[in-house]
C-alpha cells in the first residue's frame, strides 16, 4: 500500500506533502462547465497553469477534453493537439503535471512530454490500453468511480447505499488496475463528485471520506464548482443555484473538510483559497 503519515497517505513517485495537496485544474477545452473556452490557446494554458502553481497549486491536472453532462468527445488528433504542447510547456518549467485523459494513447504522449501522473476519469475503462500503458510507464494512476460516458445526462445514478457502493465498485476497479500492472503504492482513488450521482450523493459521499480512505490508497476529492454546490448555495430546490464560477468559496470549504478527512489531494479550479484552506487544516491538525 502506499506509504501513510498520520492518517494521509502519498503517493510513490511524487511529492510526500505534509498536508493535502492542491491540483489546480487547466481545461484546454472550449465547452468546460466551469471555464471552458478561456485557456483555450496552448500560450493561454500554459501561463494559467503557471499562474495556478504561483497561487499555490502542488500539481496543475492539464485536460483537453470535457466530461461534463451532456459534451461529446473530441477526436484522438484534436485531443493530442490541445494537451501535448501544453504538458511539454508546463512540464519544462518545473511544474508537477497530471494528465486528464480517457486515452491512452494521450496518456502515453503526455508521459513522454513530461506528465507525472494520469487521472483517468474512467478508471481505465473507457480505453483497454490505459492500464498497460500506465504500467509500462511506472506512472501514478487515478482510479475515479465511473458508471459510463455523460453523453446522455446522469448516467445510472442509482444507489441504494450510495457509499457502500461506489466504495464496493470502486474496490472491484482497483483491484482491475492492479492485475493490469499498476503498482498498489501508485493508486489514487476518486469517488467521482458529480459523476452518475445527484447533490444528495455527494453530500452523502463527503460525509463518509473515511469509508473510501479505508480502500488503503491516496484520496483525490474532486468537488470544485459542481452542481451539488449550486444546488447547496441555492438553499431551495426552487431557488436557482449560482453560476459555476461563484461556487470557489463553497469549494474552499470542501477543500477544508477534505484535508481534515485525510485525503491526500484536492482538485480546484480557483486555487488560492484553497491553498489557504488546506494550509489552516494542517495548521490544526498539528495543534492536537
Amino acid at each position: 500500500m502506499s506509504k501513510q503519515t498520520g492518517r494521509r497517505r502519498h503517493l510513490a513517485g511524487l511529492t510526500a506533502w505534509d498536508r493535502c495537496a492542491v491540483m489546480g485544474v487547466v481545461n484546454v477545452t472550449p465547452d468546460s462547465f466551469s471555464d471552458g473556452g478561456r485557456f483555450f490557446d496552448t500560450t493561454a494554458a500554459i501561463k494559467h497553469g503557471l499562474d495556478l502553481v504561483a497561487e499555490g497549486a502542488d500539481l496543475v491536472d492539464v485536460g483537453g477534453e470535457s466530461t461534463r453532462p451532456g459534451a461529446t468527445r473530441v477526436d484522438e488528433d484534436e485531443e493530442l493537439r490541445r494537451v501535448v504542447p501544453v504538458v511539454r510547456g508546463l512540464a519544462s518549467e518545473g511544474v508537477t503535471v497530471s494528465v486528464d485523459t480517457m486515452r491512452a494513447s494521450v496518456a502515453e504522449r503526455a508521459l513522454a512530454a513530461g506528465a507525472a501522473l494520469v487521472n483517468d476519469v474512467s478508471g481505465g475503462l473507457a480505453d483497454p490500453r490505459m492500464i498497460p500503458v500506465v504500467a509500462d510507464a511506472g506512472a501514478p494512476f487515478v482510479v475515479m468511480h465511473w458508471r459510463g460516458l455523460l453523453e446522455g445526462g446522469n448516467v445510472r445514478g442509482t444507489y441504494t447505499d450510495v457509499v457502500t457502493e461506489v466504495v464496493d465498485e470502486l474496490h472491484a476497479r482497483v483491484e482491475a488496475v492492479l492485475d493490469g500492472g499498476i503498482a498498489p503504492d501508485r493508486i489514487v482513488v476518486d469517488p467521482g463528485l458529480g459523476f452518475s450521482k445527484d447533490a444528495e450523493h455527494d453530500l452523502v459521499l463527503l460525509a463518509h471520506l473515511d469509508r473510501l480512505l479505508a480502500l488503503g490508497h491516496p484520496l483525490l476529492v474532486a468537488a470544485s464548482r459542481k452542481r451539488f454546490l449550486g444546488r447547496v448555495l441555492a438553499g431551495r430546490p426552487e431557488a436557482t443555484p449560482p453560476p459555476a464560477r461563484e461556487r470557489d468559496a463553497a469549494t474552499a470549504a470542501v477543500s477544508a473538510l477534505a484535508a481534515h478527512a485525510g485525503a491526500w489531494a484536492v482538485r480546484v479550479h480557483q486555487v488560492r483559497a484553497t491553498a489557504d484552506a488546506v494550509r489552516v487544516a494542517r495548521a490544526v491538525e498539528g495543534a492536537r
